[in-house]
């Protein structure tokens, strides 16, 4: 198979005795388990994306599901609450490995299991939430993939901005329950004054809370919105979308997917190539390696992408030099 070729020869060549564990995964009958928590819904479609890059990275390396792979899929894992039922009903399915979208499931797994190996996908400050001790030696069951450092957060004031030069005020929409709200709003306070922004915080848990306070906040002119990866603003984003078009809020957002959807302007990482680059990790776990020993991993790439029809909409004029750097401009 293409990957005991690519891998286990570069580890036999590092010296290190990985592979008689290794062999285990090929025993022939033996069926590995996978659980999964997803923080969207099943009928989501940019969910449905991501299980299948998911899927398909799991194939390119030997994995077949139903021959020798199952995967267990708990959808909707989006809050305290639900993250803790579907953590407890996938820990009791005795998993291999398990596959934890975001923080809200990341967290409940850390109080249900702190045996079973876990790989991560779209957590911001891994270390500073406690998931891991370092991101070069996670140190515990759980490893991953970062989503984005909070000097990132910066960039899209600026961008929101640059597209929208009256914009005076920014409501950053972020969740109060994701300990990483507070450091990407001071990674964006840092630069709002001398972007000439007034900067408000938006706490946003549920659609009833989204509509009211952007309905609240447009209220006053020049305003402009910042959907700071908030897990609500991007499960109800079709909500979030259609409310700053009404309100005629030139808004930014952290994942590109969701300008693709009809939002204006999103800078940020792919998500579906981490769940692709997650089945590698969880690859390796199969076969013998820890996850205490697989370093935490950044975004190999961050994507601007313009929604110009969106732009029209909202009468806004984007800048030759904002397009010219765009990586996909949807018109």
């Amino acid at each position: 198979m293409i990957w005991i070729q690519r891998r286990e020869f570069i580890t036999l060549l590092g010296g290190a005795a990985t592979w008689p564990i290794a062999a285990r995964a090929q025993q022939p009958g033996r069926m590995w388990r996978i659980g999964v928590l997803m923080n969207l819904a099943a009928d989501d479609p940019e969910g449905q994306a991501r299980i299948a890059a998911f899927h398909q990275g799991l194939q390119e390396w030997g994995w077949t599901l139903g021959r020798n792979a199952q995967i267990d899929v708990r959808w909707s894992a989006v809050d305290a609450e639900s993250s803790r039922q579907y953590a407890a009903e996938v820990v009791g399915l005795t998993p291999d490995v398990i596959l934890a979208s975001a923080s809200a499931a990341m967290g409940a797994l850390q109080q249900t299991t702190r045996t079973v190996p876990v790989v991560f996908v779209a957590i911001v400050d891994p270390v500073g939430a406690g998931f891991v001790e370092s991101l070069a030696r996670p140190g515990g069951n759980a490893t991953g993939f970062a989503l984005h450092e909070y000097t990132l957060s910066g960039k899209w004031l600026e961008l929101l901005k640059e597209i929208a030069p009256g914009v005076t005020r920014a409501a950053v929409l972020r969740d109060p329950t994701v300990g990483s709200g507070t450091g990407q709003y001071a990674s964006i306070q840092a630069v709002a004054q001398s972007l000439g922004v007034e900067l408000r915080p938006m706490d946003v848990r549920d659609p009833g809370e989204i509509e009211r306070a952007i309905v609240a906040f447009a209220q006053v002119p020049n305003g402009g919105l910042i959907n700071a990866g908030a897990p609500s603003a991007g499960i109800h984003r079709n909500l979030v979308i259609t409310l700053a078009a009404r309100h005629r809020l030139p808004a930014v957002y952290a994942l590109p997917y969701i300008a693709r959807a009809g939002g204006l302007i999103a800078y940020g990482p792919n998500l579906v190539d981490q769940y692709r680059r997650a089945a590698d990790y969880v690859d390796r776990i199969l076969k013998g390696e820890k996850p205490a020993d697989l370093p935490v991993q950044a975004p190999t790439k961050y994507d601007l992408v313009i929604n110009l029809k969106t732009a029209r909409a909202l009468g806004l004029e984007v800048p030759a030099t904002l397009l010219a750097r765009a990586d996909e401009v949807i018109e």
